[in-house]
């Protein structure tokens, strides 16, 4: 058994935020999750599940009973460190994002749940993506923020991932940069964010953190975290002048984190991309860049009728130019052939039963939030979509379509 109290970065080691207030009803926070947020059922079954997998934890009958007393005083609990760590590897390894090849009992897990205020949390992002990148050989992480509590509602990241690339809405119709995030782009604008002078396609979006004392701040992302890869084709030597690149780390930020009935909203984890989700899903679809039907007429493809396949064949080109870029970058990356095999043999393994165990789930107000900013209302905490443990939404992350639109 794996000791996990080596891979556990202690909340004790960063200073926790202070002299914070609380807003009362003006924050979106506080309309999104003012219902009560810990399930003490929830609780006993996860604790249970902790203790059987780790009997070394000491006595269950005790740590049950510290666990009702604390419940029946405050409304909630608190994890220990070490059942904080237990939690999130579980829910990552049942998710639709735990790639093949991540070895989830060694994850580390960053306790983060002292700090409050945009600014650290949005520091200690940045941080999270530093070490994740690792010089290329990606590091799968899990960084922790404070819980929902009865008192006050825990931090929100708004932004899908902590890297994204803004989409400006052009007056002549169309978008320079990811069609998919010129709704955030403006709302961002809105918030504050000032874009480069000289407007790209791949200019980084602002990461935007909403507490509840002090609503949503954008917070520019400093240059040296973000590594990325300028693409280039194995055999067609055009390709490179396309211009295309993509960051090196997938840090998820907008799901939430259930752990025995407490909910963490803010919990950004990373492990690494599939292919398709930069090559098929990033560049060639239409709702992003939109890149297919140049790299088919730079191939000398028919365009003018679909009889020729044109689409199908620029993608695997462009799919192809995604992982040559990142292998030769010595960039950690899979392809969805393999990553299917991993589905495949996922699903086989022995059933992962009852509804209360760790999870990462996403609402839709969330993702609407990652895409356009934030809607009017939060009117559900709970998760409005399937869990990403649903088979349909891996074979989406494997194929690199990812989620429906709205």
């Amino acid at each position: 058994m794996t000791d996990i109290r080596d891979e556990v970065i202690p909340a004790q080691q960063r200073q926790p935020d202070t002299g914070v207030e609380y807003a009362t009803g003006t924050s979106r926070l506080v309309a999104d999750r003012c219902e009560p947020t810990t399930d003490i059922s929830a609780a006993e079954q996860f604790l249970r599940a902790f203790h059987d997998a780790h009997p070394e934890a000491g006595s269950l009958s005790e740590r049950l009973a510290e666990v009702r007393q604390e419940f029946a005083n405050t409304g909630t609990y608190r994890h220990t460190s070490e059942e904080l760590a237990y939690g999130a590897r579980i829910a990552l390894r049942d998710s639709g994002w735990c790639t093949s090849g991540v070895a989830w009992r060694q994850l580390k897990v960053r306790d983060l749940r002292g700090l409050c205020n945009a600014s650290a949390i949005a520091s200690e992002c940045f941080e999270h993506l530093r070490l994740a990148t690792n010089a290329g050989q990606i590091q799968p992480l899990i960084t922790v923020f404070a819980p929902d509590s009865p008192d006050h509602p825990g931090p929100c990241i708004w932004n899908e991932q902590v890297v994204r690339y803004a989409g400006y809405a052009l007056s002549g119709g169309g978008v320079l940069g990811d069609a998919r995030y010129s709704g955030f782009t403006a709302e961002a604008q809105r918030l504050g964010w000032k874009p480069p002078t000289q407007r790209g396609r791949f200019d980084h979006l602002p990461l935007v953190v909403e507490t509840a004392h002090e609503g949503p701040k954008p917070v520019t992302i400093p240059r040296d975290v973000v590594q990325e890869v300028p693409l280039e084709h194995p055999e067609f030597s055009w390709f490179v002048e396309l211009g295309l690149r993509w960051h090196t780390v997938p840090l998820i930020s907008n799901m939430q984190l259930l752990i025995g009935g407490i909910r963490y909203p803010a919990a950004p984890f990373n492990t690494w991309f599939v292919g398709t989700e930069i090559g098929t899903r990033g560049l060639a679809d239409e709702s992003a860049y939109g890149v297919t039907r140049h790299v088919a007429e730079r191939l000398g493809i028919d365009t003018s009728t679909e009889r020729t396949l044109w689409r199908d064949r620029a993608i695997v080109e462009i799919n192809r130019a995604v992982l040559f870029s990142f292998d030769s970058a010595r960039v950690t990356i899979t392809d969805h052939h393999s990553e299917a095999l991993h589905r495949l043999a996922w699903l086989g393994s022995a059933p992962r039963t009852g509804a209360s165990r760790p999870m990462f789930t996403v609402t839709k107000e969330a993702t609407q939030r990652a895409r356009q900013g934030a809607p009017s209302g939060f009117p559900s905490p709970e998760p409005s979509w399937p869990r990403y443990d649903v088979p349909a939404r891996m074979n989406r992350r494997c194929l690199g379509t990812g989620l429906p639109e709205d």
